[in-house]
C-alpha cells in the first residue's frame, strides 16, 4: 500500500483575496495532482486511494492509525487520505484549495458559495444528477433535497442529510392537561389553545402571569406557520410564473393571524427585539407554553424540564402542524448541511467517477454508519439486552478516534447507526420527522441564483420583514403593507421576479 502522509487539521485563519472563477477552474486543470483513483504507478490494478477534504469540529480529529476509519477502509475497500480541517477555518482554507489546484477526490462545500458556484459553472466540477439512478442508496435521495442542494437546477455534489420535516410546534403537555384540552389538529383549535393558555391560569397558581406563545425577532414561527394557511415556500406558482410568497392572498391571512394573537396579547408583546438566544427562557420559566420552532427544542425541553422537576411525568408534546384550508402542511429545511463535490481535475475519467460515487455510496451501508457514528463495535460501543452501552467513559483520546468520521458520511436515504434509547418524546420525534417529510412544500426557485438578489437581497428582505412586524403590531394596515411591496418592486423587486422566472424556464426546458 502506498504510504499516505496525513495533511494536519488547520485551524488558523487566512485572508483569501478575491478568485476568478476562471482562474480557479484554469488552475486545478493544470494541476498534477495524485495518481487517480484505482491505478498504480505501475499502471496495473490496485486498491482505490481517496483524499477527503472536510470540516472536523475536535482539535483532535481522527489519525491515520484510528481503529474506526482502518475499518471503513476495510469495508469500502479504498484506502482513505484525510484533510481535516477546522469548522471555522474551513471556507478559508476551502477556496485558498480551490485556487492551488490540488484538489482532493472529494470535498466537502458547506453552501453554495460564490468561488464553488463559479467553479462549477466554469465546468471544474462532475453533474453527478445523471449517475445516481445507478447507485442502489444514492438512487432514494429525496427529490427535494436534491432540489434545494442544486445549481441552475443540476446536481453537483451528493448532499449530507439532515431532516427535511424538522420543524414543528412545542407545547406544554400538562398544561392542556390542566385545561382540559386536546393538543390542537386545526389552526382554529391552536388558536383556542393559546388563548387557553393566556386567560385560563394552566399552571393553576391562580396568578394572570402566562401567555400562549412566545416569539423572537427571528422570523422563523412565522414563516413555519403562513405555511399552514397556504402560503406558498418562498416562490409560489401561479398561470406559469412565480411570484413572492408575500404577494398571496394566503400569505395576508397569515397575516392577519399573526395581528389578532398580538392584539389578544397571546404572544410576547416584545417579539419584535427578543433577542433569539433567550427565546426559550420563558417557556422554561413556565411563562409561555407553545414555542413553533425545530422538534428538537421540544425534546430538549421535555429532558430539561424533567431533570429540573421529576414530578414532571409528561410536561411536553410535540407535534409537526395543524391543519388549514389546504390541509396539513410543513415548511422544510434544506433538508442537508453541505455537499460531497467531485473535482475534475482530479477524477478525469468517468470510470473513476464511478469508483469515487461508489465509495460514496457504500458510506450510506449501515457498517459505514456505525463506524462513523458510533466507533468499533468492543472499542468504543456494545451492545447490552439490544441496548447501546458506550464503552468511552468520557475518555477523549478514544472519542476522537471515531469523532468527525460523520463529516464525510451521506446518511442517505437515512440513518442507519445505533441511536440511544429513547425517551416518548425522542419516539414521537422520530415519527413526526417521518410524516412530515410528506407534507413539505417544497420552494421551486431554492436551486435558482440569482445575480439581483446577491446584490439587494438584504435590502429588499428588509423591507417586507419590516413590513410584516410593523403590520403585526398595528403600524401599517393593509394598503401599508401594499405600499410596501411597491417600494420593494421599484428597489430590485421587479427585476428579482424576471431574472428569478428567466431562471425558472430554462431548468424547465
Amino acid at each position: 500500500m502506498k504510504k499516505r502522509m496525513k495533511k494536519r487539521l488547520i485551524g488558523k485563519k487566512v485572508a483569501v483575496p478575491a478568485l476568478s472563477a476562471m482562474l480557479l477552474f484554469s488552475l486545478a486543470a493544470c494541476s498534477d495532482s495524485e495518481k487517480s483513483s484505482g491505478d498504480s504507478k505501475d499502471g496495473k490494478s490496485s486498491t482505490p486511494e481517496i483524499r477527503i477534504m472536510t470540516t472536523a469540529y475536535t482539535p483532535d480529529p481522527p489519525a491515520d492509525d484510528s481503529p474506526a476509519l482502518k475499518e471503513l477502509e476495510k469495508f469500502t475497500n479504498t484506502n482513505i487520505t484525510m484533510n481535516w480541517v477546522l469548522n471555522s477555518s474551513y471556507t478559508d482554507k476551502l477556496n485558498i484549495t480551490l485556487a492551488s489546484g490540488d484538489l482532493p477526490e472529494i470535498m466537502m462545500i458547506p453552501s453554495k458559495i460564490p468561488s464553488f458556484v463559479s467553479a462549477v459553472r466554469d465546468g471544474a466540477f462532475w453533474e453527478l444528477g445523471p449517475y445516481l439512478k445507478d447507485y442502489p442508496n444514492l438512487s432514494k435521495a429525496n427529490e427535494i433535497t436534491l432540489q434545494n442542494s442544486a445549481i441552475d437546477g443540476k446536481i453537483y455534489g451528493i448532499y449530507r442529510s439532515r431532516p427535511l420535516g424538522r420543524l414543528g410546534v412545542t407545547i406544554r403537555a400538562d398544561w392542556l392537561k390542566n385545561l382540559g384540552l386536546e393538543t390542537p389538529k386545526t389552526i382554529d383549535e391552536f388558536y383556542n389553545v393559546l388563548k387557553g393558555f393566556t386567560e385560563n391560569d394552566p399552571d393553576g397558581n391562580g396568578k394572570d402571569d402566562t401567555y400562549g406563545m412566545v416569539v423572537s425577532k427571528y422570523t422563523g414561527p412565522f414563516d413555519i406557520m403562513q405555511i399552514w394557511f397556504g402560503a406558498p415556500n418562498k416562490w409560489g406558482e401561479k398561470g406559469g410564473k412565480l411570484e413572492p410568497d408575500f404577494m398571496t392572498d394566503e400569505y395576508m391571512d397569515a397575516l392577519k393571524f399573526f395581528k389578532k394573537l398580538y392584539d389578544e396579547k397571546l404572544i410576547n408583546e416584545d417579539f419584535a427585539v427578543m433577542d433569539p438566544q433567550k427565546w426559550g427562557d420563558p417557556l422554561m420559566n413556565s411563562q409561555a407554553g407553545v414555542i413553533v420552532d425545530v422538534l428538537d427544542r421540544g425534546r430538549r425541553a421535555d429532558e430539561d424540564f424533567k431533570k429540573s422537576n421529576p414530578e414532571l411525568t409528561e410536561p411536553i408534546d410535540i407535534f409537526g402542524a395543524v391543519e388549514g384550508p389546504e390541509g396539513l402542511r410543513s415548511l422544510p429545511t434544506s433538508g442537508y448541511s453541505g455537499l460531497l463535490a467531485i473535482p475534475k481535475s482530479s477524477v478525469k475519467t468517468e470510470k473513476e467517477l464511478k469508483q469515487v460515487l461508489a465509495f460514496i455510496d457504500k458510506l450510506n451501508e449501515e457498517e459505514a454508519q456505525k463506524l462513523a457514528y458510533n466507533g468499533v463495535e468492543g472499542r468504543h460501543y456494545e451492545m447490552k439486552d439490544g441496548k447501546l452501552n458506550l464503552l468511552t467513559n468520557n475518555d477523549q483520546a478514544l472519542i476522537n478516534e471515531f469523532t468527525d468520521i460523520n463529516q464525510f458520511v451521506p446518511g442517505i436515504p437515512e440513518s442507519r447507526f445505533i441511536q440511544p434509547e429513547l425517551t416518548a418524546v425522542r419516539e414521537k420525534e422520530a415519527q413526526i420527522l417521518l410524516d412530515n417529510e410528506k407534507i413539505v412544500v417544497p420552494n421551486p426557485a431554492e436551486s435558482l441564483l440569482s445575480e439581483v438578489y446577491a446584490q439587494k437581497g438584504q435590502q429588499l428582505d428588509n423591507i417586507i420583514n419590516d413590513a410584516r412586524i410593523k403590520f403585526i403590531v398595528g403600524q401599517i394596515d393593509e394598503a401599508g403593507f401594499k405600499d410596501a411591496i411597491n417600494l420593494w418592486r421599484s428597489t430590485g423587486g421587479d427585476d428579482y421576479i424576471k431574472e428569478i422566472n428567466d431562471l425558472y424556464k430554462k431548468i424547465k426546458k
